[in-house]
């Protein structure tokens, strides 16, 4: 028969358990707020020291040496999200204006249904090359963007490539046929004239307008989408 293995019993807590009690130590040391004197000289927070370069730039006016905080939010952190989101829509928006339908008038023969399609299928691919990629790299929480953009699905989804240049010719006739042609027949309207162009296109005004009707058809996607989910839950509720 096999002899049984005898089991030593321990008689103090260190054969249990390998205490690292200098560890113990810095850490009661760090919730009292008191670090040790071993800690404090290899620890820095000064960036030159970090650096290891004693660089000018690494003091304040006052000739004290700068600390580094890992954690300290940057400027663009502070700005709320709406306000960079609408933001660069309008400047995206407003480039494509001034390069596309400023430079390409002179050859579309005067018409300019053409340049305002063209000039929606640029500003497509803009939005997919450039504007929705932003918005993702900048995004702290998961899908805090996700509300400026029409389609909002992974970068792997290929066919928002072609939705997002449909959905905005389709902005560039709303603004063209809803705002420019639309506010210009009021304001004549209002003044008794005829064939009066008040509003006409430029960066900043087309770049308004833009936002303005990317965001309503936005919202009316997101108000189908939620109401579509209510109704889901309400079904899987009653069931």
């Amino acid at each position: 028969m096999a002899k049984k293995k005898k089991f030593i019993k321990e008689t103090t807590i260190e054969n249990y358990y390998d205490l690292k009690v200098d560890k113990v130590d810095e850490l009661v040391a760090a919730l009292k707020d008191e670090t040790p004197a071993t800690a404090a000289n290899d620890l820095t927070m000064f960036i030159s020291d970090c650096t290891g370069v004693d660089d000018p730039n690494n003091y304040t006016r006052s000739g004290k040496k700068k600390e580094f905080d890992p954690y300290k939010t940057d400027f663009l952190g502070k700005i709320p999200v709406w306000i960079k989101a609408l933001f660069i829509k309008w400047w995206f928006a407003g480039l494509v204006c001034y390069f596309v339908m400023f430079g390409i008038q002179q050859f579309m023969n005067g018409d300019p249904l053409d340049a305002i399609v063209l000039t929606g299928f640029v500003l497509g691919l803009v939005v997919e090359l450039f504007v929705n990629p932003i918005f993702r790299y900048m995004e702290h929480d998961d899908g805090e963007y996700n509300s400026y953009i029409m389609f909002p699905f992974p970068f792997k989804a290929y066919w928002t490539f072609f939705t997002n240049i449909l959905y905005y010719i389709v902005v560039a006739l709303v603004m063209y046929f809803g705002f420019y042609l639309g506010l210009n027949e009021l304001i004549n309207c209002i003044k008794g004239t005829e064939n009066v162009i008040a509003l006409g296109v430029e960066p900043l005004l087309f770049g308004t307008f833009c936002v303005v009707a990317d965001m309503i058809f936005i919202g009316i996607k997101d108000l189908i989408v939620y109401l579509v989910k209510k109704s889901k839950k309400e079904k899987a509720a009653n069931v």
